[in-house]
Protein backbone atom coordinates (compact mmCIF):
# COMPACT_ATOMS: atom_id res chain seq x y z
CA UNK A 1 0.00 0.00 0.00
CA UNK A 2 1.07 3.45 -0.92
CA UNK A 3 1.96 5.51 2.35
CA UNK A 4 0.21 8.77 -0.04
CA UNK A 5 0.98 9.96 -3.24
CA UNK A 6 4.10 12.90 -1.65
CA UNK A 7 7.12 10.52 -3.56
CA UNK A 8 6.21 11.59 -7.15
CA UNK A 9 9.50 12.58 -8.86
CA UNK A 10 6.70 14.98 -10.48
CA UNK A 11 3.91 16.38 -8.06
CA UNK A 12 1.58 16.36 -11.22
CA UNK A 13 -1.51 13.82 -11.27
CA UNK A 14 -4.16 13.70 -14.59
CA UNK A 15 -7.69 13.98 -12.97
CA UNK A 16 -10.04 11.36 -13.79
CA UNK A 17 -12.41 12.85 -16.66
CA UNK A 18 -15.55 10.40 -17.01
CA UNK A 19 -17.59 10.37 -20.40
CA UNK A 20 -14.49 9.50 -22.20
CA UNK A 21 -11.46 12.23 -22.00
CA UNK A 22 -9.18 9.88 -19.56
CA UNK A 23 -7.56 7.09 -21.73
CA UNK A 24 -4.85 4.04 -20.28
CA UNK A 25 -2.67 6.01 -22.88
CA UNK A 26 -3.07 8.98 -20.87
CA UNK A 27 -2.92 7.81 -17.16
CA UNK A 28 0.26 5.57 -18.74
CA UNK A 29 2.36 8.56 -19.83
CA UNK A 30 1.64 10.80 -17.30
CA UNK A 31 2.54 7.75 -15.42
CA UNK A 32 5.76 7.40 -17.10
CA UNK A 33 6.86 11.06 -16.73
CA UNK A 34 6.97 10.80 -13.36
CA UNK A 35 3.06 11.88 -12.25
CA UNK A 36 0.23 9.78 -11.42
CA UNK A 37 -2.60 9.42 -12.78
CA UNK A 38 -5.94 8.15 -12.31
CA UNK A 39 -8.49 5.93 -14.36
CA UNK A 40 -12.40 6.94 -14.56
CA UNK A 41 -14.70 4.47 -13.69
CA UNK A 42 -17.47 6.88 -13.90
CA UNK A 43 -20.39 5.68 -16.97
CA UNK A 44 -17.84 2.73 -17.35
CA UNK A 45 -19.30 -0.74 -17.22
CA UNK A 46 -17.59 -3.22 -15.06
CA UNK A 47 -16.33 -4.87 -18.18
CA UNK A 48 -15.42 -1.73 -20.04
CA UNK A 49 -13.23 -0.30 -16.81
CA UNK A 50 -11.49 -4.00 -16.48
CA UNK A 51 -10.50 -3.52 -20.03
CA UNK A 52 -9.31 -0.11 -19.48
CA UNK A 53 -7.10 -1.16 -16.17
CA UNK A 54 -5.85 -3.96 -18.14
CA UNK A 55 -4.64 -1.42 -21.28
CA UNK A 56 -3.27 0.91 -18.89
CA UNK A 57 -1.07 -2.18 -17.32
CA UNK A 58 -0.27 -3.15 -20.62
CA UNK A 59 1.27 0.35 -21.33
CA UNK A 60 2.83 1.09 -18.20
CA UNK A 61 4.39 -0.67 -15.31
CA UNK A 62 4.12 2.30 -12.83
CA UNK A 63 1.34 2.29 -10.42
CA UNK A 64 -2.08 3.71 -11.47
CA UNK A 65 -5.21 4.63 -9.61
CA UNK A 66 -8.68 4.37 -10.54
CA UNK A 67 -11.54 7.02 -9.29
CA UNK A 68 -15.45 5.52 -8.57
CA UNK A 69 -18.82 7.59 -8.41
CA UNK A 70 -20.25 7.13 -5.04
CA UNK A 71 -24.02 7.00 -5.53
CA UNK A 72 -26.04 9.40 -3.56
CA UNK A 73 -29.46 9.13 -2.26
CA UNK A 74 -32.32 9.30 -5.15
CA UNK A 75 -33.59 12.65 -5.84
CA UNK A 76 -37.17 13.82 -5.73
CA UNK A 77 -37.13 16.77 -7.53
CA UNK A 78 -40.27 17.01 -10.33
CA UNK A 79 -38.22 16.38 -14.03
CA UNK A 80 -41.47 16.69 -16.30
CA UNK A 81 -40.34 20.68 -17.15
CA UNK A 82 -37.40 20.35 -17.84
CA UNK A 83 -38.15 16.80 -19.76
CA UNK A 84 -40.15 18.51 -22.40
CA UNK A 85 -37.35 21.69 -22.51
CA UNK A 86 -34.48 18.60 -23.10
CA UNK A 87 -37.34 17.03 -25.44
CA UNK A 88 -37.47 20.39 -27.98
CA UNK A 89 -33.82 19.84 -27.94
CA UNK A 90 -33.66 16.35 -28.88
CA UNK A 91 -35.98 17.37 -31.91
CA UNK A 92 -34.13 20.02 -33.13
CA UNK A 93 -31.38 17.93 -33.54
CA UNK A 94 -33.10 14.40 -34.87
CA UNK A 95 -32.69 12.23 -31.82
CA UNK A 96 -35.02 11.91 -28.58
CA UNK A 97 -34.81 12.45 -24.88
CA UNK A 98 -33.49 9.75 -22.43
CA UNK A 99 -34.99 8.17 -19.69
CA UNK A 100 -34.14 10.19 -16.59
CA UNK A 101 -33.52 7.07 -14.21
CA UNK A 102 -31.62 6.88 -11.15
CA UNK A 103 -29.03 4.52 -11.00
CA UNK A 104 -25.64 3.51 -8.98
CA UNK A 105 -23.62 3.88 -11.49
CA UNK A 106 -22.85 -0.45 -10.78
CA UNK A 107 -20.79 1.21 -8.32
CA UNK A 108 -20.95 -2.51 -6.05
CA UNK A 109 -19.70 -4.32 -8.89
CA UNK A 110 -16.58 -1.74 -9.84
CA UNK A 111 -15.67 -1.54 -5.89
CA UNK A 112 -15.54 -5.38 -6.24
CA UNK A 113 -13.52 -4.95 -9.17
CA UNK A 114 -10.75 -3.00 -7.74
CA UNK A 115 -10.84 -4.81 -4.36
CA UNK A 116 -10.36 -8.19 -6.63
CA UNK A 117 -7.16 -6.23 -9.16
CA UNK A 118 -5.60 -4.41 -6.38
CA UNK A 119 -5.65 -1.43 -7.30
CA UNK A 120 -2.98 0.50 -5.44
CA UNK A 121 -4.99 3.81 -5.04
CA UNK A 122 -8.51 4.02 -5.15
CA UNK A 123 -10.64 7.61 -5.16
CA UNK A 124 -13.87 7.96 -5.14
CA UNK A 125 -16.24 11.30 -5.94
CA UNK A 126 -19.71 12.44 -5.15
CA UNK A 127 -19.83 10.87 -1.66
CA UNK A 128 -17.70 8.73 0.47
CA UNK A 129 -18.08 4.82 0.85
CA UNK A 130 -18.92 2.83 4.28
CA UNK A 131 -16.36 2.27 6.72
CA UNK A 132 -16.26 -1.24 6.10
CA UNK A 133 -15.83 -0.74 2.47
CA UNK A 134 -12.72 1.35 3.01
CA UNK A 135 -11.62 -1.43 5.42
CA UNK A 136 -11.61 -3.68 2.91
CA UNK A 137 -9.47 -1.07 0.54
CA UNK A 138 -6.60 -0.97 2.97
CA UNK A 139 -7.02 -4.76 3.53
CA UNK A 140 -6.52 -5.18 -0.57
CA UNK A 141 -3.72 -2.71 -0.08
CA UNK A 142 -4.99 0.56 -1.75
CA UNK A 143 -5.15 3.57 -0.66
CA UNK A 144 -8.16 5.64 -0.35
CA UNK A 145 -8.51 9.24 -1.94
CA UNK A 146 -12.00 11.09 -1.15
CA UNK A 147 -12.56 14.44 -3.00
CA UNK A 148 -14.01 17.40 -0.73
CA UNK A 149 -14.74 21.15 -1.31
CA UNK A 150 -14.92 22.33 2.17
CA UNK A 151 -13.60 21.68 5.40
CA UNK A 152 -17.35 20.16 6.70
CA UNK A 153 -16.90 17.63 4.06
CA UNK A 154 -13.32 16.97 4.55
CA UNK A 155 -13.84 16.12 8.37
CA UNK A 156 -16.58 13.48 7.41
CA UNK A 157 -13.58 12.02 4.81
CA UNK A 158 -11.38 11.75 7.65
CA UNK A 159 -14.16 10.23 9.81
CA UNK A 160 -14.36 7.07 7.61
CA UNK A 161 -10.82 6.50 7.16
CA UNK A 162 -9.77 7.84 4.00
CA UNK A 163 -6.15 8.46 3.93
CA UNK A 164 -5.35 11.49 1.52
CA UNK A 165 -8.13 14.36 0.34
CA UNK A 166 -8.43 16.00 -2.88
CA UNK A 167 -9.28 19.47 -2.31
CA UNK A 168 -11.35 20.66 -4.95
CA UNK A 169 -12.01 24.36 -5.87
CA UNK A 170 -14.61 25.91 -7.60
CA UNK A 171 -12.28 27.06 -10.81
CA UNK A 172 -11.91 23.35 -11.12
CA UNK A 173 -13.80 21.77 -14.54
CA UNK A 174 -16.60 19.39 -14.89
CA UNK A 175 -18.42 17.93 -11.71
CA UNK A 176 -18.06 19.58 -8.29
CA UNK A 177 -16.88 16.88 -5.92
CA UNK A 178 -19.07 18.17 -3.20
CA UNK A 179 -21.01 15.54 -1.11
CA UNK A 180 -24.00 16.64 -1.51
CA UNK A 181 -26.26 19.06 -3.76
CA UNK A 182 -27.67 21.68 -1.60
CA UNK A 183 -30.22 22.11 -4.47
CA UNK A 184 -30.42 25.76 -4.36
CA UNK A 185 -27.11 27.70 -5.59
CA UNK A 186 -25.60 26.13 -9.00
CA UNK A 187 -22.18 25.49 -6.89
CA UNK A 188 -23.96 23.14 -4.71
CA UNK A 189 -23.31 25.20 -1.76
CA UNK A 190 -20.58 27.49 -0.35
CA UNK A 191 -17.92 28.07 -3.27
CA UNK A 192 -14.18 27.86 -2.30
CA UNK A 193 -11.11 28.63 -4.30
CA UNK A 194 -8.25 25.82 -4.22
CA UNK A 195 -6.16 27.80 -2.26
CA UNK A 196 -8.57 28.73 0.21
CA UNK A 197 -9.83 25.54 -0.03
CA UNK A 198 -6.31 23.95 0.91
CA UNK A 199 -5.74 25.70 3.67
CA UNK A 200 -9.07 25.95 4.76
CA UNK A 201 -9.37 21.66 5.32
CA UNK A 202 -5.47 21.52 6.39
CA UNK A 203 -6.04 23.65 9.53
CA UNK A 204 -9.43 20.73 9.94
CA UNK A 205 -7.06 17.82 9.36
CA UNK A 206 -4.04 15.89 9.75
CA UNK A 207 -3.36 14.16 6.17
CA UNK A 208 -1.79 14.91 2.87
CA UNK A 209 -4.15 16.64 0.82
CA UNK A 210 -4.04 17.00 -2.87
CA UNK A 211 -5.33 20.08 -4.52
CA UNK A 212 -7.02 20.26 -7.80
CA UNK A 213 -8.93 23.66 -9.07
CA UNK A 214 -7.77 25.27 -12.45
CA UNK A 215 -4.29 24.28 -12.56
CA UNK A 216 -2.53 24.67 -15.84
CA UNK A 217 0.75 25.77 -15.12
CA UNK A 218 4.27 25.05 -13.20
CA UNK A 219 3.27 27.96 -11.36
CA UNK A 220 -0.10 26.76 -10.46
CA UNK A 221 1.64 23.31 -9.04
CA UNK A 222 4.47 25.50 -6.62
CA UNK A 223 1.44 27.63 -5.19
CA UNK A 224 -0.68 24.76 -4.06
CA UNK A 225 2.74 23.05 -2.98
CA UNK A 226 3.82 25.93 -0.54
CA UNK A 227 -0.01 26.13 0.29
CA UNK A 228 0.81 22.74 1.75
CA UNK A 229 -0.59 19.97 -1.10
CA UNK A 230 1.56 17.35 -1.25
CA UNK A 231 0.75 17.08 -4.98
CA UNK A 232 -1.50 18.44 -8.07
CA UNK A 233 -4.61 17.82 -9.92
CA UNK A 234 -4.81 18.62 -13.47
CA UNK A 235 -7.45 17.84 -15.46
CA UNK A 236 -7.77 20.39 -18.02
CA UNK A 237 -4.36 21.13 -18.92
CA UNK A 238 -4.48 17.47 -20.44
CA UNK A 239 -7.80 17.98 -22.30
CA UNK A 240 -6.01 18.96 -25.11
CA UNK A 241 -3.46 16.45 -25.23
CA UNK A 242 -3.55 13.91 -28.28
CA UNK A 243 -3.76 10.76 -25.39
CA UNK A 244 -6.95 12.06 -23.98
CA UNK A 245 -10.18 11.00 -25.33
CA UNK A 246 -11.67 14.55 -25.90
CA UNK A 247 -14.37 14.72 -28.80
CA UNK A 248 -12.73 16.54 -31.44
CA UNK A 249 -15.90 19.80 -31.14
CA UNK A 250 -14.39 20.06 -27.46
CA UNK A 251 -11.38 20.23 -28.94
CA UNK A 252 -11.79 22.81 -30.95
CA UNK A 253 -13.90 25.13 -28.37
CA UNK A 254 -10.82 24.71 -26.08
CA UNK A 255 -8.57 25.49 -28.55
CA UNK A 256 -10.70 28.46 -29.35
CA UNK A 257 -10.68 29.79 -25.79
CA UNK A 258 -12.81 32.69 -26.22
CA UNK A 259 -15.87 31.06 -24.49
CA UNK A 260 -16.44 32.00 -20.64
CA UNK A 261 -16.84 29.50 -18.16
CA UNK A 262 -19.77 28.86 -15.56
CA UNK A 263 -21.34 26.48 -13.21
CA UNK A 264 -24.54 24.60 -14.37
CA UNK A 265 -26.69 21.75 -13.44
CA UNK A 266 -27.99 22.00 -16.94
CA UNK A 267 -26.49 18.85 -18.66
CA UNK A 268 -26.45 16.38 -15.76
CA UNK A 269 -28.59 18.00 -12.66
CA UNK A 270 -25.19 17.92 -10.03
CA UNK A 271 -23.06 21.36 -10.37
CA UNK A 272 -20.43 21.59 -13.10
CA UNK A 273 -18.38 23.54 -14.59
CA UNK A 274 -18.43 24.04 -18.49
CA UNK A 275 -17.90 26.54 -21.65
CA UNK A 276 -21.06 28.81 -21.83
CA UNK A 277 -23.39 27.36 -24.71
CA UNK A 278 -26.83 27.82 -26.19
CA UNK A 279 -28.35 24.59 -24.29
CA UNK A 280 -26.45 25.72 -20.98
CA UNK A 281 -27.87 29.71 -21.04
CA UNK A 282 -31.47 28.31 -22.15
CA UNK A 283 -31.30 25.77 -19.88
CA UNK A 284 -29.34 26.28 -16.53
CA UNK A 285 -32.25 28.25 -14.61
CA UNK A 286 -34.74 25.49 -14.70
CA UNK A 287 -32.20 22.05 -14.47
CA UNK A 288 -33.41 20.25 -11.18
CA UNK A 289 -30.79 19.08 -8.88
CA UNK A 290 -30.89 15.78 -9.86
CA UNK A 291 -28.23 13.61 -10.78
CA UNK A 292 -27.64 11.01 -12.12
CA UNK A 293 -31.59 11.43 -14.03
CA UNK A 294 -30.64 14.22 -15.79
CA UNK A 295 -27.53 13.09 -16.73
CA UNK A 296 -29.37 10.06 -18.51
CA UNK A 297 -32.26 12.91 -20.02
CA UNK A 298 -29.85 15.07 -22.06
CA UNK A 299 -27.16 11.87 -22.99
CA UNK A 300 -28.73 11.17 -26.14
CA UNK A 301 -29.33 15.34 -27.01
CA UNK A 302 -25.52 15.72 -26.04
CA UNK A 303 -24.15 12.81 -28.30
CA UNK A 304 -26.22 13.84 -31.04
CA UNK A 305 -24.84 17.04 -30.63
CA UNK A 306 -21.52 15.23 -30.55
CA UNK A 307 -22.26 13.90 -34.00
CA UNK A 308 -23.59 16.75 -35.81
CA UNK A 309 -20.16 18.73 -34.62
CA UNK A 310 -22.59 21.25 -32.79
CA UNK A 311 -21.08 22.80 -29.63
CA UNK A 312 -23.96 24.44 -28.37
CA UNK A 313 -25.60 21.53 -27.14
CA UNK A 314 -22.87 19.94 -25.74
CA UNK A 315 -21.49 19.72 -22.32
CA UNK A 316 -17.91 21.79 -22.89
CA UNK A 317 -16.44 20.82 -19.39
CA UNK A 318 -13.52 23.05 -18.52
CA UNK A 319 -11.77 24.90 -15.90
CA UNK A 320 -11.39 28.51 -15.52
CA UNK A 321 -8.10 28.60 -16.78
CA UNK A 322 -8.58 26.27 -19.83
CA UNK A 323 -7.62 28.86 -22.45
CA UNK A 324 -3.81 28.71 -21.05
CA UNK A 325 -3.83 24.87 -21.99
CA UNK A 326 -2.15 24.02 -25.17
CA UNK A 327 -2.35 20.50 -27.28
CA UNK A 328 1.18 19.14 -26.35
CA UNK A 329 1.28 15.13 -25.56
CA UNK A 330 0.73 14.27 -21.51
CA UNK A 331 4.37 13.87 -21.15
CA UNK A 332 5.50 16.99 -22.23
CA UNK A 333 2.77 18.85 -20.17
CA UNK A 334 4.14 16.91 -17.34
CA UNK A 335 7.60 17.80 -18.30
CA UNK A 336 6.67 21.63 -19.31
CA UNK A 337 4.71 21.94 -15.79
CA UNK A 338 7.83 20.54 -13.73
CA UNK A 339 9.86 23.07 -15.47
CA UNK A 340 7.87 25.99 -14.53
CA UNK A 341 7.43 25.03 -11.16
CA UNK A 342 11.01 24.86 -10.56
CA UNK A 343 11.05 28.04 -12.18
CA UNK A 344 8.23 29.51 -9.88
CA UNK A 345 9.84 28.08 -6.93
CA UNK A 346 13.64 29.30 -7.75
CA UNK A 347 11.60 33.32 -8.59
CA UNK A 348 10.24 33.37 -5.16
CA UNK A 349 13.14 32.38 -3.44
CA UNK A 350 14.93 35.16 -5.05
CA UNK A 351 12.10 37.58 -4.32
CA UNK A 352 11.42 36.61 -0.72
CA UNK A 353 15.50 35.51 0.34
CA UNK A 354 14.76 37.97 3.57
CA UNK A 355 12.56 35.17 4.69
CA UNK A 356 16.23 32.82 5.25
CA UNK A 357 18.50 35.29 6.36
CA UNK A 358 19.73 35.15 10.10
Amino acid sequence: MLSDLSDLAVPVIVAPMAGGASTPELVARVCDAGGFGFLAAGYLTPQALADQIAATRALTDRPFGVNLFVPGTKPTADLTGYRDRVAAEAARLGAEPGEPEWDDDAYPAKLELVLGLRIPVVSCTFGLPQPGDVERLHAAGSLVVATVTTPAEARQAVRIGADTLCVQGAEAGAHRGTLADDGVSPGGGELYGVLAALRLVAAEVDVPLIAAGGLVHGADVAAVLVAGAVAAQLGTAFLRSPEAGTQPTHRAALADGTRRTALTRAFSGRPARAMVNRFLQENGGHAPAAYPNVNSLTKPVRAAASRAADPEAMSLYAGQTYALADDAPAAEVVERIARQARDAMSRAGRRFSFLLAD
